[in-house]
């Protein structure tokens, strides 16, 4: 049993793979091809009646994309696992396979534009949203309505990095029959698995830190075996929308080295968020790291430690300071995405959008950062020299 639960440890269901499966090989081949032929009609049968499990055809089942939905099912403590074209196709089939015309779908706190715009696009299809930026609880109680079928969060939300309440939340759903959605990339499912408190689905970008170095677009979705029953015969097998087995590859690639990773970011951006933290010309730092007040003790036992995504306010500034400390940045590369080997410096002010984002409750002067493997010493280097001035 000692043996049983090391091999099942997070750190070994990412580095390893069956290798006898593959004649030894540690890495596993790339199942290329995009059709697989049987030696009966009546095999045939079998595997289009049963195309989850059985390798038909490359937009339901493919072998090297198959070992690396199982690590996160493994990871994420769930019973199966689909890979994705991107987060968005996860994001998208999730949602669909949720709602029907008539239904109302509650979003907490700050999600992701793509996604918020997702929402809003199915009002097309008769379909409600709307949104809490609470994370509370009661707020969320309150926010509910009789038509509500889906709530949807990301947590850490979305730029504030508001921690909500998994548990509870799970809990006030189920008490109404509502299903719940995390989005759990910030975190990773080493640093917070949404599914051992009672949430129904986990999304997943899996171009951020799963893939690590910023060549993969893909995404994933870890749910229970009978919703991925349906949702793999709609959403996924009509939407089209499968990850391809070299996109899979470079998943598995990056799966190998994520424990490391996650601690030498974790440690990196710590050093760097205190700095901030400390800075006169910032006004505030959002980072769950930093322990703040707001956190209760119940949602900070829901990550077992911080990934590399912070923001923070600029103090008495305006759009021109917003993008002159972007500009000056040295070392930081100016561009969207994050959980690259890459630091990234970014703001969801365009300079048209101010008004939008205080209705999304978002500081306009806030800056966000991706922190990569770069010395921690240059990078407030970097950052120091672009505030002071």
């Amino acid at each position: 049993m000692e043996r049983e639960n090391i091999l099942n440890s997070d750190q070994n269901i990412c580095l390893h793979v069956d290798s006898e499966s593959f004649a030894g090989a540690i890495i596993p081949p790339i199942y290329g091809n995009s059709l697989f032929t049987f030696n009966s009609y009546e095999d045939y049968v079998l595997g289009e009646t049963n195309q989850q499990n059985k390798c038909v055809y490359w937009r339901g089942t493919n072998p090297t994309v198959e070992i690396a939905e199982k690590k996160l099912a493994a990871l994420e403590r769930g019973d199966t696992c689909k890979c994705f074209a991107s987060g968005m196709a996860a994001i998208t089939a999730a949602i669909f396979n949720s709602v029907k015309s008539g239904d109302h779908v509650l979003s907490v706190g700050n999600i992701y534009q793509s996604t918020d715009e997702l929402l809003n696009y199915l009002q097309k299809f008769g379909v409600e949203h709307s949104t809490v930026f609470s994370v509370h609880i009661d707020d969320i109680r309150n926010a509910i309505r009789p038509n509500t079928s889906l709530i949807y969060i990301e947590c850490p939300t979305d730029m504030n990095l508001q921690l909500v309440p998994l548990k509870k939340l799970a809990s006030l759903a189920k008490d109404n029959g509502i299903r719940t959605i995390v989005d759990n990339t910030w975190a990773t499912p080493l640093f917070q698995k949404p599914l051992i408190y009672g949430i129904d689905i986990v999304v997943h970008s899996a171009s951020k830190y799963l893939g690590g170095h910023s060549d993969l677009v893909g995404g994933a979705i870890i749910t229970s075996t009978e919703i991925m029953k349906t949702l793999f015969k709609k959403e996924y097998l009509l939407f089209g929308s499968s990850m391809g087995p070299y996109e899979a590859s470079l998943l598995l690639r990056g799966l190998q080295t994520l424990p490391i990773r996650m601690k030498a970011l974790q440690d990196s951006t710590m050093k760097i968020a205190q700095f901030l933290d400390k800075h006169p010309a910032i006004k505030r730092v959002h980072y769950p790291g930093l322990g703040q007040k707001q956190f209760s003790n119940e949602t900070k036992l829901q990550l077992t430690g911080f990934s590399s995504l912070l923001t923070f306010e600029l103090k008495n500034a305006d759009h021109n300071a917003v993008k002159s400390v972007i500009n000056k940045v040295k070392v930081f590369k100016i561009g969207v995405s994050w959980g690259g080997l890459e630091s990234l410096i970014i703001t969801p002010n365009l300079g048209h959008n101010e008004e939008e984002l205080k209705k999304k409750n978002i500081n306009p002067h806030i800056i966000r950062l991706s922190i990569g493997m770069e010395p921690s010493e240059d990078l407030i280097n970097d950052l120091r020299n672009a505030l002071e001035q």
